[in-house]
């Protein structure tokens, strides 16, 4: 029998289902945006709630309720605390240089920790961690704050509720699962082909475990490639054409493990078409180059500290120039 009641977890209209699964209890959180109207084209909306301090929760699956009809892409972050007192927020792109995302609040306090969770584009389905693995959030933890955060196309006439449905349990995970995000900056000079990358050695005492990756670039993504790199060994974690729906997909080896002084690398082969330069920035005229490794670390050990590792990009940045990277799969690493 399923008990309807009011969660600890969620606020006001957020609502949670306890039911028994297995001798875990999963609860299920609704996070919304509550019927807001973009009023401008490429506008970032935020929206935050509050975690339990008694209980230590375990997230375990991601339902999106979001159209790529009105959405370039959702992300969900977790916050020590949010970016604004506010309901609703103008929020901009964690990682962007542009004018829109510095003129705007940001997703969490900048004086806390920010951990990126969960990623949506392109109407990608639902995601379900694997069995005993799950985010670690509430409770004692850095997570205090779930912020939802949507980039809108364009104006809406209508209310929208676009956001995601949470899994959740307070039973403890063999595994605790963790995102790191590689990401570049740059810049493609007009009617050209060009490689964004980025490299960083993994500097903790900590062994993770890939088991999903995430791509995510704009109109003139043709490849997003990301590797293990142990020296002059690359193995792939996985690679996508950025125009696919942008899910978690499994990684090309469910063995990988990445240990202290590994390097983790991407690349987004891109080409502009269009007579302009194109600069990494927030809207659909910039572009992005993101690359997210979703892993896991055993219970009793820490998921990384450091959730981020950025370059500066072409003209400034290149694997083997500026990474000092060998024997780099070049075509390998383009294509698909």
């Amino acid at each position: 029998m399923l008990n309807w009641v009011v969660f600890i977890f969620a606020l006001n209209y957020h609502y949670a289902l306890t039911m028994s699964v297995k001798s875990s209890i999963y609860e299920i959180t609704q996070l919304n945006m509550p019927g807001v109207r973009p009023d401008h084209n490429e506008q970032y909306l935020c929206k935050a709630i509050k975690l339990d301090r008694t209980n230590v929760h375990y997230i375990t699956k991601f339902q999106p309720q979001i159209s790529m009809s009105r959405a370039h892409h959702m992300l969900l972050f977790g916050c020590d605390f949010p970016g604004s007192d506010e309901d609703v927020w103008d929020c901009g792109e964690m990682t962007s240089q542009s004018d829109t995302a510095s003129s705007s609040l940001p997703v969490c306090d900048p004086s806390g920790k920010t951990s990126i969770i969960y990623g949506w584009a392109r109407d990608a389905p639902a995601l379900t961690l694997p069995v005993g693995t799950g985010f670690k959030v509430a409770g004692n933890t850095e997570v205090q704050y779930l912020v939802l955060q949507v980039h809108y196309m364009h104006p809406l006439q209508e209310a929208d509720y676009s956001g995601v449905t949470l899994t959740s349990t307070t039973t403890p995970m063999p595994n605790l699962a963790g995102v790191l995000l590689i990401a570049t900056d740059g810049m493609i000079k007009a009617n050209s082909k060009e490689n964004f990358e980025a490299a960083c050695l993994i500097d903790e005492d900590v062994e993770i475990h890939p088991f999903a990756f995430r791509v995510h670039a704009h109109d003139r993504g043709i490849v997003v490639s990301g590797f293990k790199v142990h020296g002059n060994r690359w193995d792939l974690i996985g690679k996508k054409s950025p125009k696919e729906p942008q899910m978690f997909y499994p990684v090309n080896n469910t063995g990988m493990v990445i240990r202290k002084n590994d390097i983790v690398a991407a690349r987004c082969t891109m080409e502009n078409t269009e007579d302009r330069d194109i600069k990494i920035g927030a809207t659909g005229d910039d572009e992005m180059c993101n690359f997210y490794i979703m892993y896991f670390v055993r219970n009793g050990s820490s998921i990384l500290k450091d959730n981020t590792c950025t370059s500066a990009g072409p003209p400034n940045y290149y694997w083997g120039r500026d990474g000092g990277l060998k024997n780099i799969p070049e075509k390998f690493a383009s294509s698909l």
